[in-house]
Formats: C-alpha cells, structure tokens, sequence
C-alpha cells in the first residue's frame, strides 16, 4: 500500500504526530512493574542453652595470708537447709563432742567473731566453712551447722560445739557421741589446704617460749609462734609453704614435755 504524503504543513504535522506515536509506543515496551516483597515470618526468638546453678566457690588465697572465711548470719542459711535435703554426704565421721564458749569479742579461727548462738562448730582439720549436721548418736537429734573455729584440742574429742549447737542436739550442758556427715567443702578435702601443727597446752609461758626456741633450732625455715590460750599457753609451728606431709611428719615425730601435737588444717 502507498504512502500518500500530504501538502508541506500538513506534511510536517503528520509527521510530529508520528514521532510521537513512536516515542508513546516505546515507552509502553519498556515499563517496569514494582516486584511486591515476599512476606517472610519474623524472626524466632531462641533462649540461649541453660546452665546448672552452682553455689559460689571463693578463690584460692594468695599464698602467706589466710583471709576471712565468712560463714552466714547465725551460722546457717536457708539455702544450707534446701541443699543438705537435695545432697547426699561427700564425708562422714564418729566420734566424742562438746561444746565450748569464748570470750565477748573473741574472733573464731574463721576470721568473724565467736558467738554462742550461732549453729558453729570447731573442727581440727575440715576445711574452714564446710557444711555439716551432726546427729546424736543417743537420741537422734540432728542439726546443720558450719565449721567456723578449730579445735577441740583434747585427744577425747573430735568436735567443739557453740552454746546453741550443742542445744539443737541435746547436750548441752555435756558430751555425746555424734556422727558428722560433711555435704559441701569450699575447699577440697584431700588436696591442698595450709596446714600446721598445734602443740599444747603448757602450763606457764615459759615451758611454750623454750619449746618454740627447740623447734626454730630443729625446723629452719618454718614459721613458729607462741600465744596464750585460756589458763595455758600454746604454741604453733607452720612448714614451709603450709604443706601437709611436712605438718603430719611433724605432728608424728613432736614429743612435747606438756600437751600434745595436733595436726591442724589452717584454713
């Protein structure tokens, strides 16, 4: 078919209006739709992976110092109560307790000040702040309480009880023959540990003060001190780096004229 081309300025219209066809057609060619997002789930939260509870272990002291052992509020707490009926024993023992006071402002072994109503007890070589209960063998009576002091320093005897342990036991005042089941250590039992040898009582000041002079002489490079107990007087030699086979070698090998030598856990 033939392309009829009309006179100049109808020639020039017709061919704007061609353009503009052309132009109009190649714009539609090229449009672009807007893609419409996919919708996605939001994101799930995940807890992280849960952990057992512990009860907090103090840090090992630095070596040459023994710091304070805290023990609770009256000697025991109700979180001592709630993990002794979860726990069995780690340590068990038998033997004689009493019970024992202090003087108003005397400090325990542990650090804190003695007190006869607090559940406390004295033990020679259990690590300070360990959590027990001790039953009495007798009469059945049982109660928690915590290591806070050393001692008993009698060969008769493994335990020393305060004023209100011995009551929640029944004996007080006395003695009876108990069993100590151990349930927790803040420290290890069997590894470690500062350890010393304790030797008393002496009768008068002089006896412990020429005992420590002999003992400086034969153990160079121990540390040892003389101090008063109550009517007696005491004295204490220390290995060096507090090691246990040194104390118990010690503790076997020492015949003191007065007393006996009685290995003790220091901390």
């Amino acid at each position: 078919m033939r392309l009829l081309i009309p006179p100049s300025t109808s020639r020039f219209r017709f061919l704007t209006g061609l353009l503009v066809v052309a132009i109009f057609a190649a714009g539609c060619g090229h449009k672009k739709t807007r893609a419409t997002p996919r919708a996605t789930a939001p994101p799930v939260y995940v807890p992280p992976p849960s952990t057992p509870t512990r009860r907090p272990v103090p840090e090992p002291p630095a070596r040459g110092s023994i710091p304070v052992t805290r023990v609770p509020e009256g000697g025991i707490s109700a979180e001592d109560k709630e993990f002794i009926l979860s726990h069995r024993p780690i340590y068990s023992e038998e033997g004689k307790a009493t019970w024992y006071t202090a003087a108003r402002g005397r400090k325990a072994a542990n650090g804190q000040l003695f007190s006869d109503e607090a559940l406390t007890a004295a033990h020679r070589t259990l690590p300070m702040g360990s959590l027990i209960v001790v039953t009495n063998l007798k009469t059945r009576q049982a109660s928690a309480m915590r290591i806070s002091d050393r001692g008993p320093f009698v060969t008769t005897a493994i335990l020393d009880l305060t004023k209100a342990s011995a009551q929640s036991i029944g004996i007080w005042p006395g003695s009876a023959q108990v069993r100590i089941d151990v349930y927790e250590t803040p420290k290890p039992m069997d590894i470690g540990g500062r350890w010393c040898v304790q030797i008393g009582p002496f009768t008068s000041e002089h006896k412990a003060i020429r005992f420590k002079e002999k003992l400086i002489d034969e153990y160079a490079g121990s540390k040892v001190i003389e101090f008063p107990g109550e009517r007696s007087y005491w004295v204490r030699i220390r290995p060096a780096g507090d090691d246990r086979e040194q104390a118990e070698e010690m503790a076997r090998r020492l015949r003191p004229e007065e007393g006996v030598a009685y290995l003790t856990r220091l901390d």
